[in-house]
């Protein structure tokens, strides 16, 4: 099957690279054509300048993009040409509604959908080790599941399109709770006057260990911030997850709080910088 990528930030470059490593990818397409034609010169592949091009050259279209908007462009512009019996697999973050207005648009073209978003960060997108949660028909993941074991080394079937998702959804609502702990904890350690790499050591060993800990305890606390996962692009998922709680009369208030932080950090200017970067705020006196 010859399989076409769209989206290629952090984690769209990281598993079209694993993708094109393994023969499956044949063409890329992204909003900013120069970063689509340097990476398709590496790759070997080859570079479309419209969506609607990409979708009529290939049997497994690929979208990874920022926000709902933009994936429902996507698949309005594939849906002009894909092939019949094609796949489209959406890993961007989005709503469950929007992926199930995405299949409904693509199930008029005969054209199978599955939401399949990712955890595991700009490291996992690169060393193809995500973890993904898909949503859609059983059959259709099944026939597609040796491409993902590309990017992904634990693949979920959650239910009917959407529930990838709200799965998601889950794991972001999760990652606000352990981002303000973990930072709220090295701002007090840091308070206490503690030798902060011997903190992260200690704590990362016992059963407060977790992956944010490991991966951005140093760094944190060394003031450095980058990306990772963008602040915004957390807050924006956040919002996503708000609107779906809201839907069901289901309180967040640690989210919530989570997403007022966020909106101090972005006002600073802190916008692109990781999640971790509210270890910023939490240093700060009198915050």
């Amino acid at each position: 099957m010859k399989v076409g990528f769209m989206g290629l930030g952090g984690m769209g470059a990281g598993m079209a690279s694993n993708l094109a490593k393994a023969g499956y990818l044949t063409a890329v397409y992204n909003r900013t054509t120069e970063k689509a034609e340097n990476l398709a010169k590496v790759l070997g592949v080859t570079v479309f300048a419209q969506p609607e091009a990409l979708a009529a050259a290939v049997d497994v279209v690929f979208l990874c993009v920022s926000a709902d908007g933009d994936v429902l462009e996507m698949v309005e512009a594939t849906a002009t040409t894909v092939k019949p019996g094609a796949v489209v697999v959406d890993m961007s973050t989005v709503s469950s509604d929007t992926a199930q207005q995405a299949a409904k648009l693509l199930a008029e073209k005969q054209v199978e959908f599955l939401d399949a978003p990712v955890s595991g960060g700009v490291e996992g997108a690169k060393n193809g080790t995500l973890a993904m949660m898909v949503g859609g028909n059983e059959l259709t993941l099944n026939k597609i599941y040796p491409i993902l074991q590309v990017m992904a080394t634990r693949i979920m079937y959650m239910g009917p399109v959407g529930s990838g998702q709200a799965t998601k959804a889950v794991n972001q609502i999760m990652c606000a709770g352990i981002n303000e702990a973990v930072t709220e904890a090295l701002a007090f350690a840091r308070a206490q006057n503690l030798p902060m790499k011997k903190v992260i050591e200690i704590i990362s060993s016992g059963a407060a260990g977790n992956w944010f800990l490991d991966k951005r305890g140093v760094t944190m606390t060394n003031g450095t911030f980058v990306p990772g996962f963008k602040l915004h692009l957390h807050h924006k998922d956040l919002k996503i997850c708000q609107g779906m709680a809201k839907k069901i009369d289901f309180a967040m208030p640690l989210s919530d709080m989570t997403v007022a932080h966020y909106e101090k950090l972005m006002a600073q200017g802190f916008a692109d910088e990781d999640i971790s970067a509210l270890y910023r705020l939490k240093s700060q006196p009198n915050r």
